[in-house]
């Protein structure tokens, strides 16, 4: 494992050439790759090109690392993630976030598209992300512990980072952006909810229900990175509104929403040490 996080950030950084370590990553979601526009300078790389990378299989995940940079800060930005539903390990689907580390990143910002639970959430709006509920079948951290990445026991007192939510929250305030926040449950899709489920979900303190980001903090925390996570609310599984959904109206409302996630994340890395 060790050896191929190396390799993959080796080539990385020969390939973009990065000299310095890049303190920023970003992870984005379902149709929320227009957050690249706003990137200068932006350079890619294909997954397919990168020694041990997974390859993204889902449309709106178009597969490609980029570095760019925002008003002189550079970022590192995976456009397009991988799922435990692709028939991907966890320890495979969060692999991105170990090279991550390895290159240097120290505060990690992720966006998905989820189903809202919450009958105030409006489709279309933006939920920060105060804490999970991880149901998938497995751990990225399941097996013996490899030391150098991070402790056997993580502690997951605070998985998204307190003092970025506050900076989130006062960039939405200045920017008119009308920024929920609420707990968000990972489970292993593909399959969307059934009305029970969305129920259950609801019972046990969820506000978004989601088929990602909690394996990627789970990592990212265990390698002592700072998380932002924000979800798009693409639709709702709150009783008497629930309706038929498909891969295709997710992605159309999260890029309705990307303008709004893209003034969020920009604002905030231009605040971000």
């Amino acid at each position: 494992m060790l050896d191929r996080i190396q390799e993959s950030a080796d080539f990385i950084r020969k390939q973009l050439g990065i000299e310095k370590s890049i303190k920023t990553g970003v992870i984005l979601g379902s149709g929320l790759g227009d957050f690249i526009s706003v990137l200068d300078r932006a350079e890619r790389i294909s997954y397919e090109d990168i020694p041990h990378f997974p390859i993204s299989t889902v449309e709106g995940h178009d597969g490609e690392l980029i570095l760019g940079e925002i008003e002189g800060k550079k970022i590192l930005a995976l456009k397009g993630r991988f799922h435990y539903y692709e028939g991907y390990s966890l320890k495979e689907a969060t692999f991105p976030v170990r090279v991550f580390k390895a290159l240097g990143v120290e505060q990690l910002l992720i966006s998905n598209a989820s189903g809202g639970l919450n009958p105030t959430q409006n489709i279309g709006d933006l939920m920060l992300i105060e804490d999970h509920i991880h149901l998938f079948p497995d751990n990225p951290l399941r097996g013996k512990n490899i030391d150098e990445l991070g402790p056997r026991f993580p502690d997951m007192s605070d998985p998204y980072e307190k003092e970025l939510r506050e900076i989130a929250h006062r960039i939405a305030k200045t920017n008119q952006i009308d920024l929920k926040e609420g707990v968000y449950v990972g489970t292993s899709g593909p399959t969307y909810e059934t009305p029970a489920e969305y129920k259950y979900f609801r019972i046990i303190g969820a506000d978004a229900v989601g088929m990602s980001t909690t394996p990627e903090t789970i990592v990212a925390k265990h390698a002592s990175m700072k998380v932002l996570a924000v979800s798009v609310i693409s639709d709702l599984g709150v009783e008497g509104q629930i309706v038929e959904i498909s891969h295709e109206e997710v992605q159309e409302v999260a890029k309705e929403a990307a303008p709004k996630l893209a003034t969020l994340f920009k604002e905030l890395i231009l605040q971000l040490s």
